[in-house]
């Protein structure tokens, strides 16, 4: 819980970074916020993958903690090597998201908005580096017991997101009025003051200065860098996995009209705000279970593991409760559910919470289970079970009950529902089974 919690509130204070940019943007009107949210759709899909791979330095560096609690240059040379990955992924991202255009095209979207969203991808695909940067400096200060850094920093980044938006976008404190294209520029200072936030930290901690992790910058691991590439690289499969999934049912939804696919993103950010506590605890139990495996201790891996599962489970027990007792208290975050130009798209966004609700149980489970595996740096495995579970009997649900019955989006969240519940089963399954199958 030490871990955890700071851990969680930094996921929940990063939502509310997000939510300033569309708070900013709705301003501009309705064609500025579509064509960012396009834009965001590619672009974030992208840096969670990547975000996957460059975080897996947390298990090792908490693996190496546990096999020797002043590891000090092993330390070093991961988080090294896991920020020159942040630099070569952040790169290798931007090639991808300007291709953003095209697949937009691909999908048939309005011309305008393409333009629109083509002038916004150009400026906020510089935000990577940065962004990947402060991810890894997350995860270096999370694995050595200071979690609590990322919170206050997260909360940083909102100030600073919410200051540069309004300076950038409307032309206010002396700066341009950018538009759009603004909110981009917003984007790659909070990633730049994010980094640059964690890097003083770091500096300013007696404990964490002593590991220097810009020393000798420019001198390469290769172990240690193949290492991150070996156990990363599946996490970020795991992550597209799912993110497609979840991308992939909001155009499924559009199908069956704007007030259902309306409906479907409202239900979809309740149930995106109750995941980042369980996420937070999964990131906590790679940390604890990490430890445990460097130092070789099976019944600290099982107490730490379990732990976390019950945690994460029990939690989202409750977020469930709530949604099925007080559905339009929880709506209301978000939209007027008494206004009557929203009564269609409620009444849509309450049978979909309802189905939220079911699988907020599992969803907790699969993120904790998978959380705990990681520490354990098994991570191939996991991404097959992803991989299977999303898009076999997840997909082919969604598209049977979804395109075959009157169900429409119902059966759709029916399939994201059992997509979850199979990786559940399978992750925990994996997880009791640890030590059969020579996991620890």
């Amino acid at each position: 819980m030490k871990l955890a919690w700071p851990l969680a509130l930094a996921n929940l204070l990063q939502m509310l970074v997000y939510a300033v940019d569309v708070i900013f943007i709705a301003r501009l009107g309705d064609e500025p916020l579509a064509a960012s949210s396009l834009a965001v759709s590619i672009f974030g899909i992208v840096m969670w993958c990547f975000f996957g791979m460059t975080g897996m330095v947390t298990a090792l560096i908490s693996a190496q903690l546990g096999r020797r609690a002043h590891s000090v240059r092993e330390i070093r040379r991961s988080t090294r090597m896991s920020l020159w990955l942040a630099i070569a992924l952040g790169a290798i991202g931007m090639v991808i998201c300007l291709g953003g255009e095209w697949f937009m095209h691909l999908t048939g979207q309005d011309p305008e908005i393409i333009a629109l969203s083509a002038s916004y991808m150009n400026v906020v695909i510089w935000a990577m580096i940065p962004l990947l940067l402060a991810g890894t400096l997350r995860s270096f200060v999370s694995a050595m017991g200071r979690p609590i850094m990322a919170t206050f920093i997260t909360a940083l980044a909102i100030a600073v997101n919410a200051l540069a938006n309004y300076a950038f976008i409307f032309g206010n404190l002396g700066a341009p009025e950018l538009g759009l294209p603004g909110a981009g520029i917003a984007t790659i200072v909070t990633g730049i003051v994010q980094t640059l936030a964690y890097l003083a930290a770091i500096w300013g901690d007696k404990r964490l200065r002593r590991y220097h992790i810009l020393g000798n910058f420019w001198r390469p691991e290769w172990f240690a860098l193949k290492e991150l590439i070996r156990t990363g690289s599946p996490v970020a499969l795991t992550i597209l996995a799912e993110a497609g999934l979840f991308s992939i049912a909001a155009f499924m939804m559009g199908r069956f009209g704007a007030t259902q696919l309306a409906g479907h993103t409202i239900a979809l950010q309740v149930a995106a705000l109750a995941f980042q506590i369980p996420f937070g605890v999964g990131q906590a139990a790679t940390i604890r279970v990490g430890y445990f495996y460097g130092a070789g201790n099976r019944d600290g891996m099982a107490r730490a593991g379990w732990v976390a599962i019950v945690v994460g489970t029990g939690f989202m027990a409750v977020t469930a409760s709530i949604m099925v007792l007080a559905p339009r208290a929880v709506l209301s975050i978000y939209v007027d559910v008494d206004a009557a130009r929203n009564a269609a798209m409620v009444a849509f966004a309450l049978q979909y919470l309802l189905i939220a609700a079911m699988f907020q149980l599992v969803d907790g489970m699969q993120a904790v289970a998978a959380g705990s595996l990681r520490g354990l740096q098994d991570t191939r495995t996991p991404m097959w079970f992803a991989i299977f579970s999303f898009w076999v009997p997840g997909f082919g649900t969604a598209l049977l009950l979804g395109f075959s019955t009157s169900l429409e989006g119902i059966g759709v969240w029916i399939g994201l529902a059992t997509g979850l519940l199979f990786t559940a089963i399978l992750m925990l399954w994996r997880w009791s089974r640890r030590e059969k199958l020579g996991l620890t």
